[in-house]
């Protein structure tokens, strides 16, 4: 799984995430995690699949996301060197590792590795 390393000030601390964003004006889900991905990762992919959609923080907030399995990727350019920090390869071995040990601490991220865990594709 490809993920992505920025700064969130919110916890002042650097989080990896799977790439993700806010939707442009008029803008849908999928073309949404397209341009994220090609942003914040310089990748495109042949094959997208919907996972799932959830409210991140119902108790406080209504942000509503979607979750794309992004597969059969290919480099086209560079990361956004303004944004993120670093964007590596993790196998799920490391994933979990890192889940276990708090170095993948972000919600959306957990919940798409959970995801594909118990809905292998």
């Amino acid at each position: 799984m490809l993920l992505v390393r920025q700064y969130r000030h919110a916890v002042r601390s650097d989080l990896w995430e799977i790439p993700a964003g806010k939707l442009e004006p008029g803008e849908d889900a999928l073309a949404c995690a397209q341009r994220e991905l090609r942003e914040e990762t310089g990748h495109a992919a042949q094959i997208w699949t919907r996972l799932t959609s959830f409210y991140t923080t119902p108790g406080f907030s209504n942000e509503w996301i979607t979750v794309f399995l992004a597969s059969g990727l290919a480099r086209i350019g560079d990361a956004d060197p303004e944004e993120i920090e670093a964007c590596e390869p993790f196998t799920p071995e490391q994933l979990a590792e890192m889940i276990a040990d708090g170095r993948l601490a972000d919600a959306k991220t957990i919940l798409a590795i959970a995801w594909l865990r118990a809905e292998p594709l």
